[in-house]
């Protein structure tokens, strides 16, 4: 554990992420001993030369290429106008910011293009930029996993078939998923947080209270000395283009990715989400061409690059938090997590020792979908043998413990892909956004555990 508790505890103190993350990684290249240069090459080949690392990297700079697009059609300033004629107020913006997390339901897509839309609407209410962040963030994995016909929910349907039984068929193994929805205490509780807390129902508190104090007193949107992933400069025109068309701009592109995601699931029972971002890319490039946004290739070319360049820092910020899974990995952290926390699973802690224990691995890594593979495995056939089968309310709340608590570091871990995205789209500094969110979420999860317990 020690190099992820070296690069959490630089990351806390600095506030700068890739050097922490760096930091981490080098730690333990030294623990895995050998030649510290050849050590770190190493895991980096390990870590970034792989189908993973290069499917998130299309995913990614495809919709950075996508958001530039938006901006450059004028979409994103004639969808934000129009939001703008609902309300400016605080409320409305943050109401409004949390009902586009429930309607852009994608972990990668939606906090970036909610983010680039509502940022000018949020900048003009003079909210920080960490709230937004936090909307953002709370909207990404925690919706996923509640809807079951995508990506996560297929991947949990999966893992629960390998461990056997009568539920070992794919349709069976989905059914379970589902069933255990209404379990995923932490899912369901951080979105009607995050509505709280949009709605002003919920007082804000910790470091979130003195980043609104900040706003209050001084008008800056974000502290002093951060370093946000995307400035000022590069915030879409907030006016709506001559002649613009919200459904041809913003409206096609999205139901295009919405299609393909769900039709290859029907089709071929996997989610084709790279290739979604990818056809809606090509389709803008496209139409934007033909109705004249573009004098030449070389422009489209440049709005493009414009686009990658702007998501870079958070490529990096990903690629070496993969790189410290990496490590993490190879020195057997999770494992031993595992192995501390097995004697403790008796039937009556059982799906609160769970959810501890997914929560942990998941903030320690970063990754959702790699502690759901870790602990189901080692929870779920427990829950068989303590109940009298799959129809057990017990196997249910197991199934939606290990979820819950992989989503809990899905968005809140200084590693994790979605919150460096969250960061990104509200042009927050990223540490800032970790720091002023964590609260919440602890919040959330122990009311999770204590839920946990009680039943």
């Amino acid at each position: 554990m020690l190099p992820l508790l070296v690069a959490l505890l630089f990351a806390f103190v600095t506030r700068s992420a890739i050097p922490a993350l760096l930091g981490g990684v080098i730690v333990g290249a030294f623990m895995m001993g050998g030649n510290l240069v050849i050590g770190l090459n190493n895991i980096f080949q390990e870590a970034l030369g792989n189908g993973n690392f290069i499917w998130i990297c299309q995913i990614v700079l495809s919709i950075g290429v996508l958001t530039e697009l938006f901006k450059r059609s004028g979409a994103i300033s004639g969808f934000a106008a129009r939001l703008d004629q609902m309300g400016d107020s605080k409320k409305s913006v943050r109401l409004t910011t949390w009902g586009l997390g429930l309607l852009i339901i994608d972990d990668y897509f939606s906090p970036l293009l909610t983010g680039t839309i509502m940022r000018p609407l949020s900048d003009k209410a003079r909210i920080p930029r960490e709230k937004l962040a936090y909307l953002l963030d709370a909207l990404t994995s925690p919706v996923c996993v509640l809807v079951p016909f995508l990506a996560y929910g297929a991947y949990i349907a999966s893992l629960i078939v390998a461990q056997g039984g009568a539920e070992a068929t794919p349709e069976a193994g989905m059914a379970l998923y589902i069933r255990s929805i209404p379990f995923n205490f932490y899912s369901i509780i951080t979105v009607l947080f995050a509505g709280g807390i949009a709605l002003g129902w919920i007082p804000d508190f910790g470091p979130m209270r003195r980043a609104e104090n900040r706003v209050a007193l001084t008008g800056e949107l974000i502290r002093p000395g951060a370093s946000p992933f995307i400035s000022d400069s590069e915030l879409p025109d907030a006016r709506p283009s001559t002649g613009l068309s919200l459904a041809l701009y913003l409206g096609i592109p999205i139901m295009l990715i919405m299609t393909i995601a769900l039709g290859s699931y029907w089709v071929y029972r996997e989610i084709l989400i790279a290739e979604a971002f990818m056809t809606a890319v090509a389709y803008l490039s496209v139409t934007m061409s033909l109705k004249g946004h573009f004098k030449s290739l070389g422009e489209l070319v440049d709005v493009a690059m414009k686009g990658i360049m702007s998501i870079l820092p958070a490529l990096l910020i990903i690629a070496f938090a993969y790189s410290l899974n990496t490590v993490t990995e190879n020195l057997g952290a999770a494992a031993w997590l595992i192995g501390v926390s097995k004697g403790m699973m008796t039937k009556g802690l059982l799906v609160a020792i769970t959810f501890v224990l997914a929560a942990i691995i998941s903030f320690s890594t970063g990754t959702s979908w790699g502690t759901f593979a870790l602990v189901m495995p080692l929870a779920l056939p427990l829950a068989y043998a303590f109940s009298s089968g799959p129809s057990d309310p017990l196997v249910l709340e197991t199934i939606a413990a290990v979820t819950g608590g992989g989503i809990f570091g899905d968005h809140t871990s200084p590693v994790s892909d979605t919150s460096v995205l969250s960061s990104a789209g509200a042009g927050s500094d990223h540490m800032d956004h970790i720091i002023t969110q964590l609260p919440y979420a602890l919040t959330v999860a122990g009311a999770t555990a204590l839920l946990y317990l009680f039943i």
